[in-house]
């Protein structure tokens, strides 16, 4: 268990140096969704599997919502085609794909193994959910939600025509 969170840390914390240094936001998109599912891992190795389907379906999802949401309102137009094209080399996909593979490889170890203790079902109402976040963690929902808030309108103004006059 400890060779799963070990190499699961790496592969987040490579995956995260690489969204720091690319130049392509397409590219960094793909190593912060790789770096994303993880952290995932790494909590599904804790024996924490609401929070690491959790990280899947709110911030791996998410942000690929909203750099699509993003990217329409940018509105490229036909000079983004002849880029599109760059992207979708096979050799550029390399890196992110090894990334996932070993995290497959993983989720698969962990999920095959025979201890199944820390994967055992365990029943949470919601109202035990809610009670959490708006409890003890309510720091940590408003500081998210804020952040959330200014990437919504930080992305407005950064798509936004600029319109003369204004």
């Amino acid at each position: 268990m400890n060779v799963i969170f070990y190499l699961a840390g790496l592969v987040a914390i490579v995956a995260t140096l690489m969204v720091i240094t690319r130049v392509n936001a397409v590219h960094a998109l793909l190593y912060l969704v790789v770096s994303l599912l993880a952290v995932a891992l790494i909590f599904l190795s804790l024996g924490a599997p609401f929070v690491a389907a959790l990280e899947v379906i709110t911030y791996a999802g998410a942000i690929m919502v909203l750099f699509v949401f993003v990217m329409m309102m940018l509105n490229l137009g036909p000079q983004s085609e002849q880029q599109e094209r760059q992207w979708l080399k096979p050799r550029l996909w390399r890196g992110p794909a090894l990334l996932a593979v070993i995290l497959a490889v993983e989720l698969a170890y962990l999920l095959l193994r025979q201890n199944r203790l820390a994967l055992a079902p365990v029943s949470i109402s919601p109202q035990e959910v809610g009670l959490a976040l708006f409890g003890p963690y309510l720091l940590g929902v408003e500081i998210a939600s804020l952040l959330l808030l200014a990437g919504l309108v930080a992305s407005y103004h950064l798509g936004r025509e600029d319109r003369g006059g204004s």
